[in-house]
């Protein structure tokens, strides 16, 4: 053992026989260990990228490859395979009061004339990284929108109450 690796051994904390083993170790793979990649891709691919470690555990042990979810983890991780499960989305809760507007269609929805009533919604939509809001309003004679906005925050901006809509 040189001094070096006696010197980098003790900077790190590592006793010297750690290395020695390291050094020492099968670098590799075998058939057993390349079926289970193989069964870890193949049921990540199955799931369409969505199942994390337990979900992934739990289909390669019923395919009767034994597999906890520790290891299942830790193969993942090796592989480069993530879940891109799309998070929960949660409302964001408003800090003040809005005006209230009169009901003045009363739920009359038949219209014969273009331009009389118009309805709006607002809905969420996974972008890609994060939570975006739709703003729609809809022409309710030709029930066909009549414009929308995108915004990342529901507030004034996004239904057009400031833009005078």
């Amino acid at each position: 053992m040189s001094i070096k690796v006696t010197r980098i051994t003790k900077q790190l904390g590592v006793h010297r026989s750690t290395y020695k083993y390291w050094r020492k170790r099968d670098k590799r793979i075998t058939p057993e260990t390349a079926k289970l990649h193989s069964q870890v891709k193949e049921v990540q691919r199955q799931s369409n990228g969505s199942a994390g470690a337990r979900t992934v555990a739990i289909m390669a042990t019923n395919n009767g490859y034994l597999l906890s979810r520790y290891r299942a983890g830790n193969i993942m991780k090796k592989l480069d395979l993530v879940s891109c499960e799309l998070p929960k989305h949660a409302y964001k809760r408003s800090t003040q009061e809005h005006v209230a507007f009169p009901n003045t269609l009363d739920r009359q929805f038949a219209v014969t004339e273009p331009d009389q009533s118009w309805c709006g919604d607002v809905t969420y939509i996974w972008t890609g990284n994060r939570w975006a809001y739709l703003a729609v309003v809809m022409d309710l004679f030709a029930r066909k929108p009549v414009g929308w906005a995108l915004s990342h925050s529901p507030d004034s901006n996004l239904a057009g109450i400031e833009h005078g809509l």
